[in-house]
């Protein structure tokens, strides 16, 4: 049976992203504001239609598909006990050598230099202006929310 691993995040996090990199492409709609964003986001009018489905989705059917949900923010505080977790559900055993390899390599700023993980190169046809910044993976940093909502806006 095949298996699949789902890695999800905070909304929050995930609409704030979603804001900053439908900024940056010129094929996707943005918005001036997080609050007009945050309107379309919750009503599933943005690209990737709504998150709520999209997860639940694939969450009722985890049994279905054998399917591993990990929280992005869980991994990023104990990444050795992530890639432990996913290496015992794939049954895939590692050496501490190839352990410390995988926690190496899996670090958020590692796979943003990676031209393989960060497709950056594919969306510079569409970038609206010249940035010097990462688009496809930004930030990667849990609670970035913090930093753009309301204490309203996050109570919705």
């Amino acid at each position: 049976m095949s298996k699949i691993l789902y890695v999800y995040r905070n909304p929050k996090d995930v609409m704030t992203s979603h804001f900053h990199f439908s900024k940056s492409l010129s094929v996707l709609e943005d918005s001036d504001n997080i609050e007009d964003f945050m309107e379309r986001f919750l009503d599933g009018k943005v690209g990737g239609s709504l998150w709520f489905d999209h997860i639940r989705g694939w969450y009722e059917h985890r049994h279905d598909f054998n399917i591993l949900f990990m929280m992005y923010e869980e991994m990023k505080k104990d990444l050795r006990s992530a890639v432990l977790q996913i290496s015992s559900f794939f049954e895939k055993e590692l050496s501490e050598e190839d352990m410390d390899a995988a926690v190496e390599q899996a670090t958020f700023q590692n796979m943003a230099s990676d031209p393989q993980i960060n497709c950056d190169y594919i969306l510079k046809d569409v970038v609206k202006t010249q940035v010097n910044e990462r688009i496809f993976l930004r930030k990667g940093t849990p609670a970035d929310w913090k930093r753009h909502l309301t204490v309203e806006q996050n109570e919705i």
